[in-house]
């Protein structure tokens, strides 16, 4: 797994490396998804991109962001994205 933003000034700005790395591709917003289309159209072409719908107003690894991260992708997933031992 890859963490990459769409803001020009993310900690690491999404490349077309990463993007022809994934598999699959998850962002929080629609407004992300619509970035990443505009800029690398091409290279999504074949890629599935889940839109999460998590609000992006938390700041970087917070603990609440991280839960609901784990609890939606593993919703789209199938898996149970609870890492609670």
């Amino acid at each position: 797994m890859r963490s990459a933003g769409t803001s020009p000034s993310a900690r690491h700005h999404v490349s077309e490396e990463d993007l022809r790395w994934a598999q699959a591709i998850f962002v929080m917003e629609e407004k992300h998804k619509s970035r990443l289309l505009a800029e690398f159209g091409r290279i999504l072409e074949h890629k599935p991109i889940h839109v999460l719908d998590i609000p992006d107003e938390y700041q970087y690894m917070d603990p609440d962001l991280v839960a609901e991260l784990e609890r939606s992708v593993g919703s789209v997933l199938g898996i149970d994205g609870d890492t609670t031992p």
